[in-house]
């Protein structure tokens, strides 16, 4: 029986977006199969940053980081109306965890991992002269400011760009619908979902596993399935304050030592993130008031003009979930690099991807390709042959466009 499809990707998030806009301009037939919407999820939840990544230089990530700022130099070469540099702040006082010169180093290390020139590549420490200008920055115990630059986005409007990029390149959206399972049929997958109100089957020589949050049990509904390792939700909540602290970014310790994110949002200021593990079903992740207390009380610590507000000022709150190896470390310091995971190394037949940064999507995307290859490079007949379309580009329009 001929395919539907050369690849299904389960999910539309930011990683979903990526792999079927990556898959759809190698040539191959795609559908996208999403039981929300576009970006429902993490991927409208998450800090709204396209950056390498500077506190994962504390845990010795250098290759994430690396990756993160080649890809944040690509989007803003080719999405400039989405991606946007803007000014980051980290004020140091006596009472900070990390200390000015152990900052100095790390940010003389991210510029170096830029390889790039120019004042976007450089940071600078902020002299006495400009405090004043720091959006109200409580000065008490000061003692240093440095600045550097990165890069913010709209996530939910970035991965619905890549989705419509996806969808112009002959991806099918199937939106809304869920996956009732897939098995292994011949030298393809048989897929069953549920979509306007009824029951559908389509064929596909690979399944690409995207859903985020749902992935293990996205997983579940496979035959074969891939072999993930151990992994874990971890919930980051944000709240939106109805004020505004300027256009710049700060980069703040909350009272137990986490980085904080303070920036601009919609006219207002956007706090985030916590980490807190969770095992709930992640349609009912939501922050909780102590989350709340807490990012309220450490934009407090430091903006003098937010300290009148109460936790009922904060005008909204949102919680993501991100996907992270299973280990003893907490979660602020555990490894962040996207894992791709398969039922088969060599002709896999159901990819999965665990985790990953908005930032380096495409970077994610591209290994999913490669991954699937010698894969989709397999004739349709059943034969293990190789197909009369040995190579991408070989479909032909009618075939790319299903």
């Amino acid at each position: 029986m001929s395919m539907n499809f050369d690849v299904l990707v389960v999910g539309a998030g930011i990683q979903g977006a990526g792999a079927a806009e990556a898959l759809a301009k190698a040539g191959y037939r795609v559908a996208i199969l999403e039981q929300v919407g576009v970006a429902a999820a993490t991927s409208s939840r998450s800090s709204k940053l396209i950056h390498g990544g500077l506190r994962y230089l504390e845990s010795g990530q250098f290759q994430l980081v690396y990756e993160c700022l080649r890809e944040r130099r690509w989007l803003l070469d080719h999405k400039p109306q989405l991606v946007r540099m803007v000014p980051f702040y980290i004020p140091v006082y006596r009472h900070s965890k990390r200390s000015a010169w152990v900052l100095r180093l790390g940010l003389t290390l991210y510029s170096l991992l830029t390889g790039a020139t120019g004042a976007y590549s450089r940071f600078r420490t902020v002299p006495q002269s400009e405090w004043d200008g720091l959006a109200g920055l409580d000065r008490e115990g000061l003692v240093a400011v440095f600045s550097y630059y990165d890069a913010q986005t709209d996530d939910a409007a970035l991965t619905r760009n890549v989705v419509d990029s996806a969808v112009a390149l002959g991806a099918r959206l199937i939106c809304p619908g869920s996956l009732i399972g897939a098995e292994l049929s011949g030298n393809g997958l048989r897929v069953d979902y549920f979509s306007e109100g009824q029951l559908n089957t389509l064929r596909t020589r690979a399944l690409v596993n995207c859903s985020g949050p749902w992935v293990e049990s996205t997983n579940a509904l496979c035959s074969p399935e891939a072999r993930l390792p151990a992994i874990e939700l971890v919930a980051g909540t944000h709240i939106e304050l109805p004020l505004s602290l300027g256009e710049q970014i700060f980069y703040v310790e909350a009272e137990d030592g986490r980085a904080v994110f303070v920036m601009p949002w919609r006219g207002g200021t956007l706090v985030g993130t916590t980490e807190r593990n969770y095992s709930g079903d992640p349609r009912d992740v939501a922050p909780t008031i102590e989350e709340e207390r807490y990012l309220l009380s450490t934009v407090q610590r430091y903006f003098p003009q937010t300290r009148a507000l109460q936790t009922q000022d904060i005008c909204n709150s949102f919680t993501g979930l991100r996907v992270l190896p299973k280990m003893e470390k907490n979660p602020f310091s555990r490894p962040r690099e996207t894992l791709i995971c398969s039922d088969n190394e060599k002709r896999p037949r159901v990819v999965a991807v665990a985790g990953g940064k908005l930032t380096s999507y495409r970077a994610t995307a591209r290994k999913v390709v490669k991954k699937l290859r010698l894969t989709l490079e397999e004739d349709d007949t059943g034969d293990g042959g190789k197909a009369a379309h040995t190579s991408p580009t070989g479909l032909s329009e009618k075939e790319r466009n299903l």
